[in-house]
């Protein structure tokens, strides 16, 4: 199989990990996949002014490039540019009054209509690689991990471009027993963490985010695992300040689902970049022996 890949900006930088592992992971899964050439920041959010047609630029820009690859699925890894991409092909699709002034402004790329299916790697791994294959593929069990899976805003809101139910979220659940973790359900695991409030409102923020953290550890976790640079900031890097403003009472580890993968999948750890994670991080996986496989 032959995919579309759009890595998004921060991927490349603070986000290595997440696509490092992930692509590695791909390999291992034997999925080809094409990043797309001369792609542009998504716009990482989606506007909510329903006549700022400007800002759909971006996005639909990088859905023509996927349609030029002539591949049917553009896959994505952070949750955000998820969001904004799925949201902006479904505006191209759904709302032809809209499409026929975008296309027009945009009149040296090719006309777009929705043709390209956006998909998240969580879903991707769902509906077209299969839990049974992913489980088969598994060299390195996390057994005995206790692991909350963060959804966060992006991956289920709004409806539409959701990857699962708002109400009853199972795919990231389902893909950590696959790697053969546990997978610990906890209240706030759909809650914002805050996202863009760190620059606007950093404290409120900062609290949300601790109630999250707090609240996974009264469920059992041992670590948390999410899909989103921003979710990773504000719910990892920001530990330290919890500590100091908040009480936070133990630092926990944080982790992209895909790093977990991929050590389950005995990719080389050097392939997860957990320099770019907490030290906690990487000296938990340490001590729970869950690097002793990975080559």
């Amino acid at each position: 199989m032959k995919v579309s890949y759009y890595p998004g900006c921060t991927l490349k930088t603070h986000g290595k990990g997440l696509e490092s592992s992930a692509l590695a992971c791909l390999e291992k899964l034997g999925i080809t996949v094409e990043e797309l050439p001369r792609w542009n920041c998504c716009g990482a959010v989606y506007s909510l002014a329903d006549d700022d047609l400007i800002h759909m630029v971006a996005p639909v820009r990088d859905l023509v490039r996927a349609k030029e690859q002539g591949n049917e699925i553009l896959l994505t890894l952070c949750a955000m540019c998820y969001n904004t991409l799925a949201r902006a092909n479904a505006l191209m699709k759904n709302d032809p009054e809209k499409r026929k002034t975008i296309n027009w402004f945009m009149d040296e790329e090719l006309d777009y209509s929705g043709e390209i299916k956006v998909v998240h790697f969580l879903d991707f791994l769902r509906d077209y690689v299969g839990w049974d294959k992913l489980r088969e593929k598994v060299t390195n069990p996390l057994k005995g991990l206790k692991a909350a899976p963060y959804y966060g805003c992006t991956l289920l809101r709004p409806k539409e471009a959701g990857i699962d139910r708002f109400d009853n979220p199972s795919i990231f659940q389902d893909c950590l027993r696959a790697l053969g973790a546990e997978a610990v359900d906890f209240d706030m695991s759909t809650q914002c963490c805050g996202t863009y409030q760190v620059l606007g409102n950093p404290e409120a923020s900062l609290k949300v985010s601790f109630d999250i953290l707090k609240n996974a550890s009264e469920f059992g976790a041992e670590a948390l695992v999410l899909a989103c640079p921003l979710c990773d900031y504000n719910l990892g890097k920001r530990q330290g300040e919890m500590k100091n403003k908040l009480g936070l009472a133990n630092d926990m580890p944080v982790y992209y689902f895909t790093q977990l993968m991929a050590l389950a999948l005995g990719v080389p750890e050097a392939e997860c970049h957990f320099e770019l994670n907490r030290e906690i991080s990487l000296g938990f996986l340490k001590e729970r022996n869950f690097l002793k496989a990975s080559a």
